[in-house]
């Protein structure tokens, strides 16, 4: 069940020094190619990227936050055609929320990297230091990044009684 996910589902930040399987890899290119999207638009694309030097320099896109990617197994940058769909970002952010859960399921740790209105450094965007790293075509704009690899980490799952429950109404706002 999904729920069951989601309660264990951490973000993952350290990994094994360990391939991922290729019919793992296979599963995850099929879960992001079945996410939904509106209107079925599939404005996205995505990247798979193990080879480690690319890693290693996916883990400096930006300033703060990528820096795991490094040693990651695998890196997912999620793309779109923004002029193929005008809710593009929505469209990438359920096929990374998705490739995640499906990450977890698998025993995989994955952590989500924000490249959307983000900067490289006081030149660049994260945005234009990816696509010119990965030769992404201009008409294509990158959401984020999704880390993977076997967790090298234990994260305890996030507490029910934590959960702020007080951000839920019935009917209309500020109904409890």
């Amino acid at each position: 069940m999904v729920l069951s996910l989601l309660r264990k589902r951490r973000s993952i930040r350290k990994y094994q020094p360990r391939p991922i399987e290729k019919e793992k890899i296979e599963t995850l290119m099929e879960v992001l190619l079945r996410s939904p999207s509106s209107r079925s638009l599939n404005p996205w694309q995505f990247i798979f990227v193990s080879d480690p030097a690319l890693l290693a320099k996916l883990g400096k896109s930006k300033k703060h936050g990528a820096s795991f990617l490094k040693n990651a197994a695998l890196a997912v940058v999620l793309c779109a055609d923004p002029q193929q769909c005008d809710v593009w970002v929505e469209d990438c952010s359920v096929a990374a929320t998705l490739l995640q859960l499906a990450a977890e399921e698998m025993g995989l740790g994955s952590c989500w990297v924000q490249i959307r209105l983000r900067r490289h450094d006081e030149a660049q965007s994260a945005e234009a230091f990816i696509k010119d790293l990965l030769q992404i075509p201009d008409h294509l704009a990158v959401a984020s990044i999704v880390g993977l690899g076997y967790p090298n980490e234990v994260k305890t799952p996030h507490a029910a009684e934590k959960l702020q429950y007080e951000k839920i109404f019935s009917n209309i706002y500020g109904n409890r």
